[in-house]
Formats: C-alpha cells, structure tokens, sequence
C-alpha cells in the first residue's frame, strides 16, 4: 500500500505532542511506537514500514552530510524541529536494518518548582567555580534538569556560558549572560577538541552534555580548577558509582591524582529517576550529594563505598538519599511502594523508612 512518508511523519508527531510522549520508535518491519509515562505503545492505525519507507524517513530527518556520516559509522546522533517542537534524534543499525529513535524536547525551560526539583539545587547555579554532575539512566530528565540550571543562570548572572552538546537540545534566549551553543559534529569536531577551545573563549560556566572517556573528563576537572564552573551529566546510578566511574575510566598511575583533583573541584552529584505516579504520569526521585571536606576525604582516600551511607546521616547538610525521597513520595500517596522497592538501592534501608 502506498504511503506519503511526509505526511505520515506529520501524522507520527502529532500523535506524539497530542499523547505528550516522551519518545517515538521507528523500525522496519515494525508498528510505529511512543512512549507515554514509561510504557511503549504501538501505534496500530499506521503502517508497518517498510526499507524504503524507513529510508525515505531518514533523509527527510537529516542533512546529506549526516546521512554519510551514518553510513560510515553506522549510528548517528541528530536533532530537528517539526510541528513547532525540536527532538533529538539517534539513527542506528540493528541485525542490517536501520531504526530511528526520536525523542521530544520541550522547548519551553520550566522552573525546578515545576519539575518538583529540590529548591537546593539553586545554590549550585551561584557557585562560580567548581563541577556539578546530573546523572541517572537515560529518559529520566538529566537534560531537563540542566537546563533549568543553566536558565537559572542565564536569567540571574551576567556570565558567559558555553555549552557543548551532542545534539544541541535546548535553544536558550540571551538574557543577562552571553550564551555560546556548540554542536558536536557541526560546530565541532568532538567533545574533546571543543573542551580545548573552551579555555581560550573567556568562558565562566560550561555545560558538556556528556561525560565520553578519560580526555573529556580530565578537560571538565581542569576547566573546574582553574576558575570555570563547570555542568555535565553521566549515565550513572548514583553519587557513589558515578565517583567511582570517573576514577576507573583512568589507567591506574593517573587515579591518584583524578582523586584529587575531584575531591578539590566536585561540588555535588544530583542523581534523579523519574517513577511512575499513581494518578499518572511520572515524578522524579533523587539523591544529592554535596561535597563537604568529609565527603572530598572520602574521595580523596578512596574509600567510596562509604558515601551511600554518608549521604544517609546527613540530611542535617542538606544531602538527600535516593530511600528519602522515595519514601516521602511513598508516604505523599504519589507511587506505590512496590515502585519504592523496585528503584531503592538498598531495600532493607527503605523497609525502616517506610
């Protein structure tokens, strides 16, 4: 059956903004699918697709330049704006066959009040040097917390900010800062050379969407120790693998030395999972780390399997421990507590919590 591969994509990201979907799958082969709250659906009304169509999809998605890029390494991280709504796309091969994963970006950058973000995370946007790390799985809003970072300084501070992304997310408006947005890819060769560059920009806060091998973090730390502060994100579970993550990536005659440099630049960890409300939708859960002299001996000595607990005992500081939140949203009658149970990383902690 013949199919305007057009107007089926209209068609595909209206019914993605309408459902308010966070992600659209497209495979040869396959039922379109979104995502809404977390679960797949398939979208029945349509088509499979089939090669050609998948093909024709793609170049309608990417520049020629791009689509030769995806031939040659087989992947391929883009972005575009339909409907009046910018995604972030990645195109891949899977057993010959290509897909397409597009996920939809808000463009409007909402308060931490509006994401239900802890009001401390406001503090970390007037520090003027150190490093600051959103981490957590993917789909569970790391960029959206950035962001509203990022805005909170745009609107208050009269910095310069430049991020470097892969794909540029979010478009920010200049307010009382200078906003410099650099695309891996088309304003840049990669993370690596970008964060070199950085130093000569007369930049004050950096944003690096993403923590890829040893050369990108080391640049992130230096920027951090020589006067920049410095945001970016890790697909980690929470503050103590995350540490650990970052000194591992390292041959072991440099981790003494990453150990210490990120005991003297980390000014916190904020780890978030966004989990299923009971009324619908989902609601974020989160942990926080802050980096006190005790937490930077931690680090320092190596003794990392120490902070979960840390963390724990500390409320009094300001830190909050992943059980916490889930418990309070437990106790708010907001998820349920097999939820609680399912993402808690120590259970037998939430049990005397709840």
């Amino acid at each position: 059956m013949y199919m305007d591969i057009k107007q089926e994509l209209k068609n595909l990201i209206q019914i993605v903004i309408s459902e308010s979907a966070s992600d659209l799958h497209l495979s040869e082969g396959r039922y379109p699918t979104i995502r809404v709250s977390g679960t797949l659906i398939p979208i029945t009304r349509s088509l499979q697709l089939n090669k050609a169509q998948i093909n024709e999809l793609l170049f309608m998605l990417v520049t020629p330049e791009q689509r030769e890029k995806f031939i040659q390494k087989k992947e391929l991280d883009f972005a575009f704006e339909a409907g009046g709504v910018r995604f972030r796309g990645n195109a891949f091969f899977q057993q010959g066959h290509i897909s397409i994963a597009l996920r939809q970006i808000n463009n409007e950058v909402k308060t931490l009040e509006e994401l239900r973000l802890p009001p401390i995370l406001e503090t970390f946007t007037k520090k003027t040097q150190g490093f600051f790390l959103v981490v957590g799985p993917t789909g569970h809003g790391k960029s959206t917390t950035l962001s509203t970072m990022i805005e909170m300084i745009n609107s208050n501070r009269n910095e310069h900010i430049v991020t470097i992304e892969d794909p540029i997310e979010y478009i920010y408006s200049q307010k009382q800062s200078i906003i410099d947005q650099r695309e891996v890819g088309f304003d840049t060769e990669n993370f690596a050379i970008a964060l070199r560059s950085a130093f000569r920009q007369d930049i004050d806060v950096l944003l690096v969407g993403e923590m890829r091998g040893p050369e990108t973090i080391e640049a992130a730390i230096t920027a951090a120790e020589t006067g920049h502060m410095v945001f970016s994100t890790l697909h980690t579970n929470n503050a103590s693998q995350t540490v650990d993550r970052i000194i591992d990536i390292f041959p072991g005659d440099q981790q003494k030395q990453i150990r210490t440099q990120l005991a003297g630049t980390l000014t916190g960890i904020f780890s978030q999972r966004l989990i299923p409300s009971i009324s619908g939708g989902r609601v974020p859960a989160y942990e926080l780390l802050i980096n006190n002299n005790a937490v930077a001996n931690l680090i320092r000595e190596g003794r990392t399997h120490e902070i979960d607990s840390f963390i724990e005992t500390s409320s009094d500081q300001g830190m909050i421990s992943l059980n916490r939140s889930l418990s309070d949203l437990v106790r708010a009658g907001e998820i349920s507590v097999e939820d609680a149970y399912k993402y808690s990383p120590r259970s037998k902690n939430l049990e005397r919590m709840l």
